[in-house]
């Protein structure tokens, strides 16, 4: 297994036992132990034209999490007793000598939906194991996924069907995603639509027989403050199918910005990016910078050209000791990226009179490639050395995140920042 996908996986499963293991000094009972079989059945899009012929999708997972609504700690009150843990799976995607299986390890949280206790939405994102990927000759209509790690994310809407003393049951119905995140080609993604039945088991027949309210702490103190983040990060990605040998991205960034009652966080920042890919392709002296084509002055200044700058505006929802991150950019300067959409957006064909020559025809500049050039966006997760719920003044974290260009893979990331909170305020008053 390659090394990027080996520190994805690690970091993501360190983030999953850390997820379901995170405690804090406060007297029990503030959350308690969950354990939710689900089935679910479903459809998954064809990745590709002749993809593989399969049925319906089955999938049976197994979710460990903790409800915390009987948890005094800010984070758990201000976002109204989330649930939190880890989701285990497996699925069958009906066609196990050329699609396989696929096994998943995902943190997952967990929001009540418009005010109302019945109705739930969870995320999910962590990393998938699968047993068959694309090969050219073995398994070449399977271009759904082309490594055994992958990333998987999950959205889901649950409606609880019945309460009962140690058993909820409840309906679900959703989106599941497997991705790479651009590290090897082709990596066309598997796509499903499911259903889901599910059952928590409580394993507590009397956690309920207090209301909610008598475990409340109706004294937190609105609060913000101001922070300052500076990050490093190393992603791997590769530029197109002739040129599908993994290469570096490498990422430094700043940000300021607030955070507000030790739960929101929101700011702005810069980035600069080096993509080795292309740097590789223009120092390689490969077919558009050649003399006479369209990008032959690239060749003046590779790492000027194979650079990236661009300003974000992040937010982030701060769970204690982890962080769900979302960041969305604007690419000022991606000129590199002109060659990456020349190559990938083209095709080539055979002429009959000719067969002996192909041709190719590369992609062309219309407004799809000016909102993908522009628009960047990032999602993962964070893990802090010390508790965000105290506020230190310097703290440390690792990450795991998948960039994008509008919404297609760019490069998958692993980071590490470090973090300077100052200015504390607080507003006498309840917050609830």
């Amino acid at each position: 297994m390659p090394l990027m996908e080996k520190t994805a996986l690690y970091l993501l499963l360190l983030f999953s036992w850390l997820t379901y293991g995170q405690r804090d000094t406060l007297p029990l009972p503030n959350s308690h132990f969950v354990i939710t079989p689900e089935i679910s059945i479903g459809i998954t899009a064809d990745a590709n034209s002749l993809f593989p012929e399969h049925g319906l999708q089955k999938q049976l997972l197994l979710n460990l999490g903790w409800e915390h609504d009987y948890r005094n700690e800010e984070w758990a009150q201000r976002l109204k007793g989330p649930r939190t843990g880890i989701s285990f799976g497996i699925t069958d995607f009906d066609n196990s000598e050329k699609l396989g299986y696929a096994f998943s390890a995902m943190p997952f949280i967990e929001f009540n939906a418009f005010r109302s206790n019945r109705l739930k939405v969870q995320v999910a994102t962590g990393a998938s194991y699968f047993s068959n990927q694309y090969d050219s000759i073995q398994n070449p209509n399977n271009q759904a996924v082309t490594t055994n790690v992958t990333w998987s994310f999950k959205m889901f809407s649950w409606y609880q069907l019945s309460r009962g003393k140690t058993v909820d049951w409840r309906a679900g119905l959703g989106y599941f995603h497997h991705s790479n995140g651009h590290t090897r080609l082709p990596n066309q993604g598997f796509n499903s639509f499911l259903v889901s039945l599910a059952g928590d088991l409580h394993g507590q027949a009397n956690f309920r027989e207090k209301p909610i309210s008598e475990y409340r702490n109706h004294g937190f103190e609105a609060s913000s403050y101001t922070y300052s983040n500076v990050r490093y990060g190393l992603g791997y990605n590769v530029l197109a199918k002739p040129f599908n040998e993994r290469a570096e991205v490498h990422t430094i960034s700043a940000e300021l910005g607030r955070v507000y009652n030790k739960t929101y966080k929101v700011g702005i920042g810069m980035y600069y990016r080096f993509y080795r890919s292309y740097y590789d392709y223009i120092k390689g002296n490969e077919s558009l910078v050649q003399e006479g084509r369209e990008f032959a002055s690239y060749r003046e200044n590779p790492l000027q050209y194979a650079s990236n700058i661009g300003v974000t505006a992040q937010g982030e929802v701060l769970l204690n000791h982890f962080g769900i991150s979302l960041q969305l950019g604007l690419n000022l300067y991606k000129p590199g990226y002109k060659i990456d959409w020349r190559i990938n957006q083209g095709w080539s064909y055979v002429p009959r009179v000719f067969p002996e020559v192909s041709n190719v025809v590369l992609g062309e500049f219309n407004t799809k490639y000016r909102l993908k050039q522009l628009i960047s966006s990032r999602l993962g997760l964070k893990y802090y050395l010390l508790s965000t719920h105290t506020v230190p003044t310097h703290n440390l974290y690792l990450g795991c995140f998948i960039n994008s260009n509008l919404g297609q893979a760019d490069f998958t990331e692993a980071s590490i920042g470090y973090v300077h909170n100052f200015n504390l305020k607080k507003k006498i008053g309840r917050c609830f």
